[in-house]
């Protein structure tokens, strides 16, 4: 079975990429629009990492991390934070609400199969 990934961001064309480079690698994809919009089709709904943005309408990154967490069955999946942020304040807000890792965009293909196989063993 492949492993499933959702990803969330209020930008369609990055939504597409981020999409279209993990199928490629072989994983199934989720997508969301914003932070409550990844809640909503989280629900019951198994995935083994999320990816997401951070600045974000309705609700962004950090919140949506804390949503994440705050859900038993989703307590301890990978979530990377996938955002055009680079400073060490914002880094330390995501890793503090239960980020896993961090890659600034733009971002190369290779760089975030090699970050999703490290993270999903």
């Amino acid at each position: 079975m492949s492993k499933r990934i959702m990803t969330v961001d209020d930008s369609a064309s990055v939504r597409q990429m981020v999409s279209f480079t993990l199928r490629q690698a072989g994983y199934e994809v989720v997508e969301a629009v914003d932070g409550k919009d990844a809640l909503r089709k989280l629900d019951g709904n198994p995935v083994h990492m999320v990816i997401t943005d951070l600045n974000m309408p309705n609700l962004d990154g950090i919140g949506l991390i804390k949503g994440v967490r705050s859900t038993a069955a989703y307590k301890f999946i990978p979530i990377i934070m996938l955002t055009t942020e680079s400073q060490e304040s914002k880094k330390l807000e995501g890793k503090q609400a239960g980020a896993t890792g961090w890659i600034v965009k733009p971002f190369k293909p290779e760089q975030l199969i090699s970050v999703t196989k490290k993270v999903l063993g």
